[in-house]
């Protein structure tokens, strides 16, 4: 089932040349680092993202707070690997050649790409991180959006994707990391905790060395107000 319009007509299709002919102005050099970007860099670059989240989340100041956070960093990269697997039946149901194989005129960049092309996995894998990551931590999750988008560019620039098929992963990486979002951290919460507790491997949840601040039990109005102002509300996860 081609499934969707390969007409030069198309939008799609000229948003594809447009981008991807930018490839035939630009030095060989610049071609290859935008291969190794878009095939390998961006997704370890949201590998390691997801590591940094992690590794402050574990600094809440309770058990509680840290676990539920640490839940929420886990689950972006469990949504990466589901949304790809929910994107197999798509694209064996879509059977969208490559651009490669239907236009002629497109620079292709790298070898190999024999499968299907509608969902792009990369770009579903990159938006599932950027939006598991929002879900725990809204700085890194724009971060993680981000570098998805520019991951995004680099498909459709390499001539391995059509502009749609970027699109669709990013819905498709969206949807699963927020909608099944509730389910995991139900499930993930209580795991989190349980590890947290133990001696030998709670540090990977919590950081006992930062424990949570005395509240005073007297202040004054603007102690009080200062204490609340202090606490910025872009780093309070939506997970919490």
């Amino acid at each position: 089932m081609a499934g969707l319009d390969e007409s030069g007509s198309n939008p799609d299709v000229g948003l594809l040349y447009d981008i991807n002919g930018l490839a035939k102005d630009t030095p060989s050099w610049f071609d290859s680092a935008m291969t190794f970007v878009g095939e390998y860099g961006l997704l370890l670059a949201l590998v390691l993202l997801v590591v940094w989240c992690w590794w402050g989340q574990r600094r809440r100041g309770t058990l509680d707070d840290a676990a539920s956070s640490v839940a929420a960093v886990v689950w972006a990269p469990l949504a990466a690997g589901i949304a790809v697997l929910v994107n197999v039946p798509i694209r064996g149901f879509v059977e969208r050649p490559r651009p490669f194989r239907v236009h002629r005129g497109i620079e292709l960049l790298v070898d190999g790409k024999n499968d299907y092309s509608f969902v792009s996995d990369h770009a579903t894998l990159a938006m599932a991180i950027g939006a598991g990551l929002f879900v725990a931590n809204r700085k890194f999750g724009l971060v993680g959006l981000g570098l998805a988008a520019v991951e995004g560019f680099c498909r459709v620039f390499m001539g391995v994707h059509y502009p749609t098929d970027v699109v669709g992963g990013f819905a498709l990486g969206t949807a699963v990391a927020l909608l099944l979002s509730p389910l995991a951290m139900a499930m993930l919460t209580p795991l989190t905790k349980m590890i947290g507790r133990s001696g030998r491997v709670g540090w990977l949840v919590w950081d006992r060395k930062v424990g949570p601040v005395a509240a005073p039990l007297s202040g004054t109005a603007t102690t009080r107000a200062t204490g609340a102002a202090s606490a910025d509300p872009d780093e309070r996860d939506l997970a919490a």
